[in-house]
């Protein structure tokens, strides 16, 4: 088999809580609890989970946005966690992000041209003001808008096509993974889909990877080539899009699809309920993260071994000790 674009192996990030007289760290939010997957060249990777459960923070340490407390993160065989200097910033050329809010990422105080061209010039990929303006005006077309738009400023745009632009400034090195962090979830309904159909032609046009985080299981379906399913800190589940839609096999994932609405009101699906709130994530609780809401629990073992991630079928990884 071939190598993979990346491969992520162990990754925990922690973060830690100050308080007291002299500010020592008291406590660890333990966002990212030792997790692991791999994305190949032109594949996409959903992400999803509720609200807390480390999505964009696994997202983030990938790229070396944040710090991992530990683990190992490697595009094409390097390793991005040990790169330091001038090799991380050359590497960063390979990795790009596109933010949830595209009326916060952009610096209202810059033209789109100056936004877009801001990479081109940090990575001297234009030699003159031509060919520097001529990229930029290519890149905005390329995702749907009118080249003339470079000099024009952020709040002179909609929310949609902010994040056109957004998705225009993270193409602009020629990147191999971008990692979209709930690209589309501040968008009204009609321009999400727009959003997610550009993705998919973008990607099949330049081969590009995504690791895309969202908690919209709609949209995630739709884009995926396979998806991992988190809950505080630890990947449950991990198949192929359409297997897990099918045959779901973790009992959260079980609860999360059921949540999903239907535009067919003849289909009723049954609706799994969960048990009280998340647990706090600077005390999780021991064994199974799950097992305090589980509908389906043994007890003592869910309570007190931590199930692996096990591999159920092709493709198909489960991190449950009574699906496994």
């Amino acid at each position: 088999m071939s190598e993979p674009l990346l491969r992520v192996e162990h990754l925990v990030k922690n973060f830690p809580v100050r308080g007291g007289l002299l500010a020592g760290v008291r406590e660890q939010v333990h966002a990212v609890d030792d997790i692991s997957f791999e994305i190949d060249a032109g594949e996409t990777l959903g992400l999803v989970g509720e609200s807390g459960c480390g999505k964009s923070t696994t997202g983030r340490c990938v790229l070396r946005l944040i710090e991992p407390s530990s683990g190992e993160v490697t595009l094409e065989g390097r390793s991005v966690t040990k790169m330091k200097g001038p090799a991380l910033g050359a590497i960063r050329r390979d990795m790009q992000i596109i933010f949830q809010d595209p009326y916060a990422s952009l610096n209202p105080r810059m033209t789109v041209g100056a936004i877009i061209g801001e990479a081109l010039t940090i990575h001297k990929l234009a030699k003159t003001r031509a060919e520097f303006e001529n990229r930029i005006a290519e890149l905005l077309q390329l995702v749907g808008l009118n080249g003339d738009h470079m000099r024009r400023y952020p709040h002179e745009f909609s929310g949609g096509q902010r994040q056109r632009i957004g998705i225009a400034r993270a193409l602009a090195v020629s990147p191999k993974l971008i990692v979209c962090d709930e690209p589309v979830s501040a968008l009204d309904v009609s321009i999400q889909a727009q959003i997610v159909n550009l993705l998919a032609d973008l990607q099949e046009e330049f081969r590009l990877a995504y690791l895309f985080i969202a908690h919209d299981l709609a949209v995630v379906q739709h884009i995926s080539t396979r998806v991992a399913v988190m809950y505080l800190g630890r990947i449950v589940e991990l198949a192929p899009a359409d297997e897990l839609y099918a045959n779901p096999r973790h009992p959260y994932t079980e609860a999360l699809l059921s949540a999903v609405p239907t535009p067919d009101p003849t289909v009723r699906r049954k609706r799994v309920r969960l048990e009280g709130d998340i647990p706090n994530p600077i005390n999780p609780p021991s064994g199974c993260h799950f097992h305090t809401r589980c509908p389906i629990r043994e007890l003592p073992l869910c309570s007190t071994e931590k199930p692996e991630l096990k591999q159920t079928s092709d493709g198909h990884w489960v991190a449950c000790h009574l699906r496994s």
